[in-house]
């Protein structure tokens, strides 16, 4: 019996069809292969950066190491426990004079809380309780302390290290807040001086 070669071509597509079952069904995708490989498996959980995070993105060094590239120290287990001491000896090596760049910032990542001078009446600013940064307190912090907060953040504030990656900018957003209290003149000491 001599089959006819329509039939032989339907029999041999419909073989390669199945094979596509066995192909998708039985054989491992590479994503689930990484999971065997054990260095890979301890990477995904280590303290250490994320192997696929993004290259802008500051990243805190492991506890006992120092980064290859000179990056900034990490002082956040310090600062986390209430510690000042490393924030307020941070020298601000800018000229300390305000820059669009820092306005620019300011208004993009603070103002929406802070307000745009610093009263702490942004749209957000009452709703979660912002402090305004034109009190004595706020003056009277180091720049390095200002400069702390806005990287790691502390109580209702949020941390902006990440939103700011830049260490520069993140500098020149302190010196914008120092120019916005500038601008106002500082509260008498209660009491009238007697």
């Amino acid at each position: 019996m001599r089959r006819s070669p329509h039939v032989a071509a339907v029999l041999a597509l419909a073989l390669a069809a199945g094979g596509c079952d066995t192909w998708y069904n039985d054989v491992p995708s590479a994503d689930d292969l990484m999971h065997n490989v054990p260095w890979f498996d301890h990477m995904i959980t280590s303290r250490a950066p994320h192997p696929y995070s993004r290259a802008d993105i500051p990243r805190g060094t492991p506890p006992g190491t120092v980064p290859v590239t000179g990056g900034e120290v990490d002082w956040s287990a310090e600062w986390a426990t209430g510690n000042t001491a490393t924030a307020d000896r941070q020298v601000n090596p800018t000229s300390g004079a305000a820059t669009a760049r820092g306005d620019t910032l300011y208004q993009v990542y603070c103002a929406v809380c802070h307000g745009p001078t610093g009263r702490g009446d942004g749209p957000v600013g009452p709703r979660v309780a912002a402090p305004p940064l034109l009190t004595e307190s706020a003056r009277g912090r180091s720049d390095g302390y200002l400069y702390s907060i806005l990287r790691y953040g502390r109580g209702i504030m949020g941390k902006y290290g990440d939103k700011i990656p830049n260490a520069h900018d993140r500098w020149q957003v302190v010196n914008y807040v120092r120019s916005l209290q500038a601008a106002v003149p500082a509260a008498a000491p209660a009491g009238g001086g007697n």
